[in-house]
């Protein structure tokens, strides 16, 4: 049995978009499912969009996420080299090959003629399909326009009678007539191919067994068949992907700055989240679970799971997901991974135990952890309407008579730990006859300048420690003499 190969092909045009992750995850997990390797190969054949420092940042991404390639331009491979810019002497006698046999031909019209033919086309409310003219050129007239140094371009030779039928894992049978498919350019003016060419020639050389990519190439696969068929190559399997959809109408686009691994990464989501949420975009187990590891994915996927219909980017989904991960985490693995936010906000050296224990069970983002605890660095000016509470019928008056008796309590303890906190003020919220929250409300707004915190009153005058919850309280008191 041939062992399985697939290949993951983006073009280093920016940063590598979700759906292209989607991409590179289902040809990762069906490699390793089938006991086989996964290759990774760069499109850099259109030039004029090539970003810098974009091959890094797929690499990078592919790495990160631990979708580590077996082969690829820096691992190596027995079937380099894989970037195609390097490839070019590979594509040109492919191309000649395809002259020779008559798939292909020399095509030397201009560019203000091709203009004419398309204007024409349109007139008529027709399709812009080349009309072939180069093809009839004469071996005469072809060898005087190449001596003259006329530039030219390869293109493909589609029969203009009869179908093309192909046969594709999630969509079936696919059956295009060949009058639809256009002769499209094969390798352009500058010597480099295009898509058409690089991929065919490129998938067979390298062994790929298994083309796992898009559905938007579904309608034009045919063609490329036809370049498998003139070189008298086996054909692959083919796999291809519904979209990935932002909604119902509008597709994920990297052109309209649609978001992308990293953009979710600085946004505070966890890797392994965001790679269990992609692979679930077209793909469904077949128990209907939902969180996975990546080794739990590679056991899992299957072909059958895959739908052919577009999957809906949904970010409170992702983020439910990302909640999900964050409280799973051991205690000691949430403060690694929070450790540059803890540094941000300013609190590395504070007691992370406890906020860590407040801090986990209510994150969705690491991103939230610096803006949670800021008040622990600076305590904020406050408006004294944080004070009043319809639930708890307390006011800014009620909470001076409250934080008065706290603060001589306060004062005299030695035991600032939450549970020694704990103790004595719910014995001062009896000895006032007030309920819990009529207490301890007051009491986390005058010291944090804040309703809602990470844990209560009692876990931030720990954090704050003795001295500085007494100096705040002291400061919110006079405020509300003030007032």
């Amino acid at each position: 049995m041939t062992k399985v190969r697939t290949r993951f092909a983006p073009s280093p045009t920016g940063y590598l978009h979700i759906g292209g992750l989607r991409t590179a995850l289902y040809a990762y997990l069906f490699a390793k499912k089938n006991g086989g390797d996964f290759i990774l190969r760069i499109e850099d054949t259109d030039r004029e969009r090539l970003v810098e420092g974009a091959c890094d940042v797929i690499y990078n991404t592919l790495k990160d996420t631990g979708l580590s390639y077996d082969e690829g331009p820096d691992a190596g491979g027995d079937f380099g080299p894989y970037i195609q810019s390097e490839r070019k002497e590979i594509y040109q006698q492919h191309a000649q090959m395809l002259i020779e046999s008559g798939a292909a031909y020399r095509c030397f019209c201009t560019k203000e003629r091709l203009a004419e033919v398309r204007a024409e086309k349109e007139a008529k409310g027709e399709q812009f399909t080349y009309d072939k003219h180069c093809l009839h050129l004469s071996e005469e007239e072809i060898k005087a326009k190449l001596d003259a140094g006329e530039p030219f371009v390869v293109r493909q030779n589609i029969p203009a009678q009869g179908e093309t039928t192909y046969s594709d894992a999630v969509f079936g049978d696919i059956t295009v007539p060949n009058a639809d498919l256009d002769d499209n350019v094969l390798l352009k003016s500058d010597g480099m191919p295009t898509y058409n060419l690089a991929n065919v020639v490129d998938d067979h050389l390298m062994g790929i067994t298994h083309v796992i990519r898009g559905v938007e190439y579904l309608s034009s696969t045919p063609k490329y068949n036809l370049l498998y068929e003139a070189f008298g190559w086996n054909l692959p399997e083919y796999i291809h992907l519904p979209p990935v959809m932002k909604d119902k109408s509008q597709k994920l686009s990297k052109r309209h700055g649609d978001a992308s691994y990293q953009d979710f990464i600085d946004k505070g989501y966890i890797k392994e989240a965001i790679i269990n949420y992609i692979a679930l975009l077209g793909w469904n187990g077949k128990d209907n679970r939902e969180i996975f590891s990546l080794e739990e994915l590679i056991e899992a996927f299957d072909l059958s799971g895959l739908s052919k219909s577009p999957a809906i980017f949904d970010v409170e989904k992702l983020t439910w997901m990302n909640a999900q991960y964050i409280r799973g985490f051991s205690k000691e693995e949430f403060i690694r991974r929070a450790m540059p936010y803890f540094e941000q906000a300013g609190v590395a050296d504070k007691n992370l135990d406890l906020i860590t224990e407040v801090m986990q069970p209510r994150l969705e983002r690491m991103t939230e952890i610096p803006e949670k605890l800021a008040f622990i660095g600076e305590m904020p000016d406050y408006d004294l309407a944080l004070y009043e509470s319809k639930k708890m019928k307390t006011d800014s008056g009620m909470a001076l008579g409250v934080l008065e008796p706290c603060l001589e309590l306060l004062e005299s303890l030695n035991d600032y730990t939450k549970n020694g906190l704990h103790d004595s003020v719910m014995a001062l919220c009896e000895t006032l006859g007030m309920k819990t929250g009529q207490v301890l409300g007051p009491l986390r707004v005058a010291i944090t300048g804040t309703a809602v915190t990470p844990g209560g009153a009692f876990e931030a005058a720990e954090l704050l420690g003795k001295d500085e919850t007494l100096r705040r309280l002291k400061a919110s008191i006079e405020k509300l003499k003030k007032a």
